[in-house]
């Protein structure tokens, strides 16, 4: 049995492509967490807990993790204790609480300003765009709340480092998702919430995280499991990353990158980009089955247990046709400027600004169609929430990639 680790068929690596950029920056690392109070926000998903795992071997003094997600937090706790050399904090809390909730801003009011805030709650699947109403939602989660927060922080005289990580999908948006987190960088960098808000700004746009929750790599180890056929989309190629090397990219990114920066790795096409379905054989592969491909998603269900007995396993090829799906990758447009930050395998974009008064505009025009009492929402559909976004970014419009079908429609 191949005992390589499980990203390592997505990333081709089995150590960590960061591991020289965090040697270098682990000095300056420490002076900044050391002793300091942290929070992180959506610290018990993938990306936020491997980043909590990496901050809290920093030692801080008060290390406290926000998240609705119960079972998240639980398991997250238990992995912090069964690594007890790892880290050590005075004050230790996990709390399942709703990051843009008034119970939220309660926590804040009773707390000292934090050293360091980390952002990492979020709606981040495309396929929620398949509906006004969850489209509301992915608006409501990855804007609204995060102005919100930002001046319930500016109440409490923050002044130190807050983070949100952002996507390489904000980057010439083609799904509603991704232009969500575009307006969250202007949101951070250049909304009134930010010019209330003391301290440095930071976010990071990365590739996808192998085989974190909820992401395709995953689905392929439940199919197996549950002795499901198992998917991916043809022709399709992306950039990943580890779950370890996720928390290192948004740690450098929180702790020591320069301010209005968003931090990206250097990824090159010709070496990183790897075809979904490769990914797909080579996982069957390692679990002792060939694949047997189908172009029909009725037979590929029916036939697992036949093919599974001739040590085979289902593999259904799907076009790339479905809304807000992004044929290549990217990290930086055009007209953005990438500036270095001292590291081999990291740089920085430099936050490119749009219009300050419609990124408000923008904001408030989400704030009343959240507002049960206001007539706002009234004929609610996917164009009205484009052209909020198309506001601040107007060549959404172009980029949007939109389709009758949604991922829900794809096995």
């Amino acid at each position: 049995m191949n005992r390589s680790p499980l990203h390592e068929i997505a990333t081709g690596r089995l150590g960590s492509l960061f591991d020289e950029d965090m040697a270098i920056v682990r000095l300056q690392l420490q002076n900044a967490v050391n002793g300091k109070r942290i929070l992180a926000i959506g610290g018990a998903g993938s990306i936020g807990s491997s980043t909590v795992l990496e901050i809290a071997a920093l030692r801080p003094d008060t290390l406290h993790i926000v998240d609705q997600n119960e079972n998240g937090l639980a398991e997250l706790v238990r992995q912090m204790r069964s690594r007890p050399e790892g880290w050590s904090a005075r004050d230790f809390r996990t709390l399942p609480l709703d990051y843009g909730s008034a119970t939220m801003a309660h926590f804040l009011r009773s707390e000292k300003p934090y050293d360091i805030v980390l952002n990492f709650a979020a709606l981040k699947h495309v396929r929620s765009e398949k509906d006004p109403y969850s489209t509301l939602q992915i608006f409501e989660t990855n804007l609204a709340k995060q102005a919100r927060l930002m001046r319930w922080l500016a109440d409490t005289g923050f002044n130190g480092r807050f983070f949100t990580v952002s996507t390489d999908k904000a980057a010439n948006p083609s799904s509603i998702m991704g232009a969500t987190k575009r307006l969250m960088e202007h949101v951070l960098f250049n909304s009134s919430a930010a010019a209330s808000l003391g301290g440095v700004r930071t976010s990071a746009r990365f590739a996808n995280v192998a085989f974190s929750n909820g992401s395709l790599l995953q689905a392929f180890e439940h199919r197996l499991a549950r002795g499901d056929a198992m998917a991916v989309p043809r022709d399709t190629r992306r950039y990943f990353v580890s779950l370890g090397e996720s928390g290192q990219i948004c740690a450098i990114a929180a702790g020591v990158a320069p301010g209005q920066g968003i931090v990206i790795p250097k990824l090159v096409p010709q070496e990183h980009l790897v075809l979904l379905q490769e990914i797909a054989e080579k996982f069957l592969h390692r679990n002792g089955f060939a694949p047997a491909y189908y172009d029909d998603e009725a037979a590929a269900c029916a036939n697992v247990e036949a093919e599974r007995r001739q040590g085979r396993w289902p593999l259904l090829i799907t076009p790339l046709d479905t809304a807000g799906e992004k044929p290549y990758e990217e990290f930086v447009t055009e007209n953005e400027e990438i500036v270095e930050i001292g590291m081999p395998n990291l740089q920085a974009v430099r936050y490119l600004a749009a219009d300050k008064a419609e990124i408000d505009a923008s904001l408030n025009e989400i704030d009343e169609l959240l507002d049960r009492t206001s007539r706002a929402a009234a004929n609610l559909d996917k164009d009205r929430l484009k052209a909020i976004i198309a506001r601040v970014e107007p060549e959404f419009l172009a980029t949007h990639r939109d389709s009758a079908s949604n991922l829900d429609q794809r096995l």
